[in-house]
Order: structure tokens, then sequence, then C-alpha cells
């Protein structure tokens, strides 16, 4: 699933596509909204929250998450799409851009004032201005015995981390994922550890290469130990057991 970095740059993607103009064309393509037309309205703001990509229009939101597959891709009028078109979703038009949403997990229109039935459950948000640290750290502490490998991905907590950057930062803070999130010691250092990646990347569709993630019987580039690879949740996780030793029981 796509992490916040990309979900941030997809917006910006979309804002230069979309922002201050006016749509010639809104097809959704979900029959729940499929008469929807936000045709001759502009597009006010295009913002990202966490994962979840919000495009204003009028007394409208689009709100979209890409989840597993989805993705959005912005064209010349007639150029031909790089994705089949039953994959859309969505497609939003103006006199000089094509934005087309394919096999996103998530598509709907909400009321403007609705918006916080979709994003109002998330917590700080990494790439965002409101950033709050110290509720992101708080969150986490009161996550109690849920695993920290598991809390930094649970968007209440904190918003836009997902499985590449949870396996990095508890490597490179020495923590075990399996450790209760109320045991971890150094919640603020990882929290800002975790807040300086992801800005680090942000503007970088292309990442460093990874410590622990999907390494599973490679060597630890700092020990040599053979990183484990195990299920945590819906996805695997990746540590040293020398670099990130288990709490003593």
């Amino acid at each position: 699933m796509p992490e916040g970095d990309t979900v941030w740059r997809t917006a910006n993607s979309l804002r230069d596509a979309l922002e201050g103009k006016v749509l010639t064309r809104c097809d959704v393509r979900v029959p729940r909204y499929a008469t929807v037309d936000l045709s001759g309205e502009v597009v006010d703001e295009v913002v990202s929250r966490g994962k979840h990509l919000l495009i204003r229009v009028g007394d409208h939101s689009i709100h979209t998450h890409l989840k597993m597959e989805g993705a959005w891709h912005i064209y010349a009028p007639d150029s031909r799409w790089r994705r089949p078109a039953h994959q859309a979703r969505i497609v939003l038009a103006t006199e000089d851009r094509v934005a087309v949403g394919f096999s996103l997990g998530i598509t709907e229109i909400l009321r403007r004032d609705d918006e916080e039935s979709a994003v109002g459950h998330l917590g700080p948000d990494l790439l965002g201005p409101d950033w709050d640290a110290g509720t992101a750290i708080e969150n986490l502490r009161a996550a109690g015995e849920q695993p920290i490998g598991l809390a930094l991905t649970d968007q209440r907590n904190l918003a836009g981390l997902g499985n590449v950057y949870r396996n990095e930062v508890c490597f490179l803070r020495g923590v075990h994922p399996y450790t209760p999130a109320s045991e971890v010691t150094d919640l603020p250092a990882m929290v800002t550890l975790a807040h300086r990646m992801i800005h680090a990347d942000k503007n970088n569709s292309i990442r460093r290469r990874p410590w622990v993630y999907g390494r599973a019987g490679q060597r630890c580039r700092r020990c040599g130990t053979v990183i484990e690879g195990h299920d945590l949740g819906r996805q695997e996780i990746f540590f040293c057991t020398y670099c990130q030793p288990p709490r003593a029981d």
C-alpha cells in the first residue's frame, strides 16, 4: 500500500493539473455516484491527509484512497491511457488536462462539510501543515500492549506511515517490532525519525536502499545477522534480532 509520501506527491500532481480550473468533464464510474456531475465547477483545492486524497470542488469533496493497486494518472487531452479503461474509477478533465483515478480502493463524493466522516479518525499527519508530534507520541503510548510495529501503521495514531517506514524506523531505533508500544522508551525519537524520513523522501519517488524491509533471509547491513520476516497484522515485518533485540521477559 502506498505510503504518505506517495500520496503527497500524487496530491501535488493533481493540484498542478486541476486546482483553480473549471472541470469540463466529471465521470464517476462507481454505481453509487454515477449520476454525480461536477462539470462546470471550479476545483478549489487538492489536499492529502495521511493516505487519503481530497479534491474540493464547490460544495463537494471527492475523497479517494489508493489502497493496494490504485493510482492517479495525468494526461493531455486525447492521449492514450497507460492502463485499461475498465480500471478507471473516476475521470476529471479540464481544458488542458485529464486526471484519471485507476483501481482506487475508495472513491466517494461527499459534501465538503462531511469530510470529517472520511478523515476525522486520522491522527496527526506526518506531512500535514498541522503536524503535532506530541499528540502522535501520546497516541502511540496509549496503544498499550499493541506491538509498536502495528501501532506505527495505525492511522489513528499518526497518519502517513506504512509498512516500509515502520520497518526502517524500528530498525534504525533498535526497537524490536513486537515490543508493546507502551514499553518503548524512546517514542519521541521514533516519531522524530519517522517525520524526518518521510519528509526527506516526499519529493523523491525513488527511495533509499532499505535496511531491513523486504530483506528476509539476507544479511543485516550492520552486523551480518540474517534478517527475519514474520507476519504482523496483515503485512510482513522485517527485523534483525541482534540490532533489534526482543524485550527480556
